[in-house]
């Protein structure tokens, strides 16, 4: 991939350049076209993770080495990735969706436990694993949510 596609990528194209909070809107990106991947198809959006998880870290890596920035606030495709995992557990429904929005803002926010040391790691990696992670925790927390409720 070229220089240029590679920073499209890591950026999401102009998401990461919005502001404020160009995580929130990365985030905002993940929600729109997670919730379109999966009316699309069946597994559609579980390619997509680990499609762009894999592309995005590589992107992010290379996005890192041609500006010198470790993890630049403008490299959202983490956000996109990790937004992307809370939606595989939920019913996709408007207050479903802004619960799933809500949990990963908090856990990529606060870096809790092992997504702040998921953050250290080097590399794109590192800029991936953090918000992965969130995702997960977000996922993790939505599913006893809806074991409480009875919805599972």
């Amino acid at each position: 991939m070229s220089p240029r596609l590679l920073s499209a990528v890591a950026t999401i194209g102009p998401v990461g350049f919005l502001r404020p909070a160009p995580g929130t809107w990365g985030s905002v990106a993940g929600i729109a076209s997670g919730v379109a991947l999966v009316t699309l198809a069946p597994f559609a959006l579980e390619i997509a993770i680990i499609l762009l998880a894999v592309i995005g870290t590589h992107a992010a890596s290379a996005y890192q080495h041609q500006t010198g920035k470790k993890d630049a606030s403008e490299v959202v495709v983490d956000e996109v990735v990790g937004q992307w995992i809370p939606l595989l557990v939920i019913p996709i429904t408007p207050l479903w969706v802004l619960a799933a929005f809500v949990l990963f803002r908090f856990f990529d926010i606060t870096k809790l436990g092992p997504i702040g040391m998921a953050e250290k790691w080097s590399g794109g990696f590192g800029v991936m694993a953090d918000d992965v992670i969130a995702g997960a925790a977000a996922a993790i927390v939505l599913i006893v949510a809806q074991i409480g409720l009875g919805v599972w």
